[in-house]
């Protein structure tokens, strides 16, 4: 633990208590050996959190895409507005001339 806590501004309690929220979560396991207490990371779970995001990381990236292509749209809707406002506005001063 202490290894572990070094480069870590925490107390020793501190540390300790977040490798029990570790443990209790299945990310590592603990075991002493003598006055050590080693750690060892837990890999499968964090496997099965990277398989389920990445199903909706891919979902909302596809999304996010159609709501792109949706504003792109809309901006160029209102730009072509805006030009033809223009053009109006350029005709009317043109006919007051």
């Amino acid at each position: 633990m202490g290894e572990l806590a070094q480069p870590f501004d925490m107390s020793m309690p501190a540390v300790s208590k977040h490798l029990r929220v570790l443990e209790r979560a299945g990310l590592i396991e603990q075991r002493r050996d003598a006055q050590w207490r080693r750690c060892r990371i837990r890999p499968e779970p964090l496997k099965e959190v990277m398989s389920w995001t990445e199903r909706y990381r891919q979902l909302w990236e596809e999304r996010l895409d159609r709501l792109d292509g949706v504003i792109e749209q809309i901006k160029a809707q209102q730009q072509i507005k805006a030009q033809q406002k223009e053009k109006q506005r350029n005709g009317k001063q043109q006919r007051k001339k």
